[in-house]
């Protein structure tokens, strides 16, 4: 029996077979995990091909692009441009079948090995079930963004099993800390730990990036998470993946509080926090109080919906609309320590 019958028995469609990646997307589609649903990409190389889309909000000039490209053109990356990502369509990065467009021709494509959004925004949502999942599963790759890339992040798993990443876009600020990172997860595909920097400075005690512990502990799980606004805004949907016995992460921005207590409330009576074994919450950038006869405060909603769960909870983490913020992969085994506010994974995140 040779190659494309036996992947045929196993239930592979073999298309991708005579492309020059097509050894690396077979063995990314046959690899028994500890989690048969899991689906990993292969590592990346220096040398491969980066593709660029704008899955959700449009972009207001060329810069973003320019800035983008300069980045994975200085990590040891080709880069391919969607052939949409500089449309636009109201606030959107183009319409939506142009926007999907660019996903498939990035998932299709043999010469792309890994793909980057290049900004968050709004409008990924209504992508979903206009997605070739098929397309993806076929052609597992490394797909990195945050914010309103969510709803793909979301999706893919719980579609497909495809691990993605929630981490910078093109347009962040990639230091050398946030390039160091990167090559350590994408390319050298280490087993990660999280861990706020602790630099106290000239100053006595540290004050910035200080974790709280919500309740104390240790807990293994699959972690799991993103924007609070699409994971809350997907409950119901055929593209919220399963909860259960899962490290859930959230970060979030420009919300008022009521509307937290809102997406908070949302996930509980979705069943979402009754599933999961630990809660990590990182940044609400630009989060305020409602305006009128005084508001609830960050910590009375962690009270009032994490604190009654009884498990590992913290906040703090370096994971947001932050610079800086932890590449994590969604998807794979982790070990969250609520005491010292870390995030260790257990099996690696690419083949």
């Amino acid at each position: 029996m040779d190659k494309r019958d036996f992947l045929k028995a196993l239930g592979f469609g073999v298309a991708a077979y005579a492309t020059t990646a097509s050894t690396r997307t077979l063995a990314a589609e046959v690899r028994m995990d500890s989690d048969p649903k899991i689906r990993r990409a292969r590592a990346l190389e220096k040398g491969d091909t980066i593709g660029l889309i704008t899955p959700a909000g449009a972009l207001t000039d060329e810069e973003p692009i320019t800035q983008t490209k300069e980045v994975f053109q200085a990590l040891g990356f080709k880069v391919k441009e969607g052939a949409h990502i500089r449309a636009r369509y109201g606030n959107l990065a183009g319409t939506d079948e142009q926007r999907i467009a660019d996903i498939h021709q990035m998932f299709a494509d043999p010469e792309v090995q890994g793909i980057v959004c290049v900004r968050g925004g709004n409008g990924a949502s209504r992508l979903l079930d206009r997605i070739d999942y098929n397309l993806i599963a076929r052609n597992p790759k490394v797909l990195l963004g945050y914010s309103d890339v969510t709803a793909l992040i979301m999706a893919f798993y719980a579609k497909t099993g495809l691990v993605s990443f929630h981490g910078a876009v093109g347009s962040s600020t990639w230091t050398n800390k946030l390039a160091k990172a990167f090559d350590e997860q994408f390319i050298q595909n280490k087993l990660q730990r999280y861990e706020n920097p602790l630099d106290k400075g000239d100053s006595l005690i540290p004050y910035n990036d200080r974790i709280t512990t919500i309740r104390p502990g240790i807990v293994e799980g699959r972690l799991m998470g993103g924007n609070m606004t699409l994971i809350s805004g997907l409950c119901g949907s055929e593209f919220l993946p399963d909860f259960k016995g899962a490290i859930l992460f959230l970060e979030e921005v420009d919300e008022n509080i009521d509307r937290v207590d809102r997406m908070f409330c949302q996930l509980k009576n979705a069943g979402v926090l009754g599933q999961i074994k630990g809660f990590i919450f990182g940044n609400c950038t630009g989060c305020k109080p409602a305006s009128g006869y005084g508001s609830l405060s960050f910590q009375d909603l962690f009270h009032d919906y994490i604190k009654p769960l009884g498990i590992p909870a913290y906040t703090g983490a370096r994971i947001g609309h932050i610079s800086n913020q932890f590449i994590l992969p969604v998807g794979v085994r982790a070990r969250m320590d609520a005491d010292k506010g870390t995030i260790e994974l257990l099996e690696q995140a690419l083949l």
